[in-house]
């Protein structure tokens, strides 16, 4: 993959080898990691794993120059694509994950071709609760999760 995004104030550029250690301290960090990883540090190998999955696109989210978290899509199970998303602690409620996510699914529904992207959330994450009702993303099932129950949403290519 190496198709870089733009909204007015972000960059979503390509993850790549180079980026493995700023993105091993970035998911290692409590807080980012909280509710991405239901509380698991990844270790070196599964972060390299993920940087490696042509399959599973990843973008590192800059904003003025600084890479300041990532967004992605990745398989939920074999319900279809997810979307996912971790920002720096500092740069949360600025907006950043909605701008990145709604850049990520224009991107799926549109030229990747996906007829639906999923997201699943922590019923506890207040916060991307409120990113995927702000991104349109409809409910359409409770799941049990390792920190609770989980709520799975979707949209669709609209016609």
């Amino acid at each position: 993959m190496t198709e870089v995004l733009r909204t007015p104030r972000l960059t979503l550029r390509p993850v790549g080898a180079g980026d493995l250690a700023w993105l091993a301290a970035h998911w290692t960090a409590p807080d980012v990691r909280r509710f991405l990883f239901d509380g698991e540090a990844p270790d070196t190998a599964e972060i390299e794993e993920v940087i490696a999955d042509g399959h599973s696109p990843l973008w590192v989210i800059v904003a003025g120059g600084t890479a300041i978290g990532v967004a992605g899509l990745r398989p939920l199970e074999e319900l279809g694509p997810e979307v996912y998303y971790s920002l720096a602690p500092e740069v949360w409620g600025r907006g950043y994950a909605t701008e990145a996510a709604r850049a990520v699914i224009e991107h799926a529904l549109g030229p990747m071709g996906l007829p639906e992207v999923l997201a699943e959330v922590d019923e506890g994450n207040t916060a991307s609760l409120a990113v995927v009702e702000r991104l349109g993303m409809a409910p359409f099932e409770k799941v049990a999760g390792l920190l609770g129950p989980m709520i799975r949403y979707r949209v669709t290519v609209q016609t």
